[in-house]
């Protein structure tokens, strides 16, 4: 359940987006340079935010990415999704099936299957809003 740095630093672009919202692109070099992050390792991470949806991205002098939705319609638990895959707490849980040869007799599977559900519902209703406003 360790959120990588790949899930960090997309939650931190989403949030600079937007907390800079004003309808214009903003660069990828701007947003390095607010965030501290290295433009190859932006890039990687606003193309998975552009192919999943989340970003509108425009090329040329003027362009940049922004949100495709107001900050309000991004939850924490979308982004951390799509860049982890899982926020399973065991091995076992993380195909979204109990697969282990002792899933039946296993005493501990439903602490990771209650656990697993709640960071899931906790993550998945937080929005990017929430989390500007200091809601959470």
């Amino acid at each position: 359940m360790l959120i990588s740095t790949k899930g960090l630093y997309a939650l931190r672009v989403m949030l600079d987006l937007a907390q800079n919202a004003d309808g214009d692109f903003i660069s990828l070099s701007t947003i390095s340079q607010r965030q501290g992050i290295s433009m190859k390792y932006l890039e990687a991470i606003v193309s998975l935010l552009v192919r999943a949806g989340m970003l509108e991205s425009k090329r040329g002098k003027d362009g940049g990415y922004r949100l495709l939705r107001n900050p309000k319609d991004y939850t924490v638990g979308a982004i951390i999704a799509l860049t982890e895959g899982t926020m399973s707490p065991v091995s076992c849980l993380e195909s979204g099936e109990t697969e282990c040869e002792f899933a039946c007799s296993c005493l501990t599977l439903p602490v990771w299957i209650k656990l697993e559900g709640i960071v899931k519902e906790y993550l998945d209703n937080i929005s990017l809003l929430d989390v500007l406003l200091g809601k959470v």
